[in-house]
C-alpha cells in the first residue's frame, strides 16, 4: 500500500487479516509480515500500532475472545425456551467453528503470548475458560428455572462440555462434527441432571 493513504479500521483488517492466515495455514504461518500481506498492507502498518508482534497477537486473541463471547451470548438469553441440550449444542457448535480451536492452539504454542493473556484474563487456557465461563452461567439460569437438577454441579458440567466438545472439533483440518455428535456429548454429560419429577 502506498505511503500516505490511510487505512481504515486498521487494528480490524489486520486482526481479520491475522484469522485468515491461522484458519488457512496455521499457527507457524503466523508472522508480521504474513498479516501485512495477507491484509495488503505495509509490514511497517502494523509495527506502528503495535509495540511488537506478541502485542498484535494479544490484542488479537483478547478481540477474537470477545466476538466468540457475542457468538455464544445467545446461550443465555435462550434460558428457559427450547431444549437445554439443543441450546448447549448451538452454543457449542458456533464456539467451536469459530477460530476459538486455532487460537487455542496459537496460545499453546507461544510462551510470550500466554504470558501476556495471564495479565488479562483468568487462570486457565483462554478461549476455554471464557467458555467454561458462559456455559456454567447459563445452567444456573436453567438450575433456577428447574430445567437442571437443583444440586447440578454447573461448573464441573461446564468444563466437562467445553472439554469434550473441544476435542471434538480438534482436527481443524478435517471435516466438522455433526450437530448429532455435539448432541450426543451435550446430552451424555447431562444424564442425571435433567428436571425431577
Amino acid at each position: 500500500m502506498p505511503t500516505g493513504v490511510a487505512i481504515r479500521d486498521v487494528r480490524e483488517q489486520l486482526f481479520d487479516a491475522a484469522e485468515r492466515v491461522l484458519l488457512r495455514d496455521g499457527r507457524n504461518a503466523l508472522t508480521s509480515r504474513a498479516v501485512t500481506t495477507e491484509a495488503g498492507c505495509a509490514k511497517g502498518v502494523l509495527h506502528r500500532h503495535f509495540a511488537d508482534f506478541d502485542a498484535f497477537l494479544t490484542d488479537f486473541v483478547l478481540d477474537r475472545i470477545g466476538r466468540i463471547d457475542a457468538r455464544t451470548g445467545a446461550l443465555r438469553g435462550s434460558a428457559g425456551t427450547g431444549t437445554v441440550a439443543d441450546n448447549l449444542t448451538a452454543a457449542l457448535t458456533a464456539l467451536f467453528e469459530s477460530a476459538a480451536v486455532a487460537i487455542v492452539g496459537l496460545i499453546t504454542a507461544r510462551d510470550e503470548l500466554r504470558a501476556r493473556l495471564r495479565r488479562d484474563l483468568p487462570a486457565g487456557v483462554p478461549v476455554l475458560t471464557e467458555a467454561a465461563e458462559l456455559v456454567a452461567a447459563y445452567l444456573v439460569e436453567e438450575r433456577d428455572l428447574g430445567r437442571i437438577t437443583a444440586d447440578a454441579d454447573v461448573d464441573t458440567l461446564a468444563a466437562m462440555l467445553i472439554g469434550t466438545a473441544h476435542l471434538l472439533f480438534a482436527d481443524r483440518f478435517g471435516t466438522p462434527p455433526e450437530a448429532e455428535g455435539v448432541r450426543r456429548i451435550v446430552t451424555t454429560v447431562l444424564v442425571g441432571v435433567g428436571p425431577r419429577p
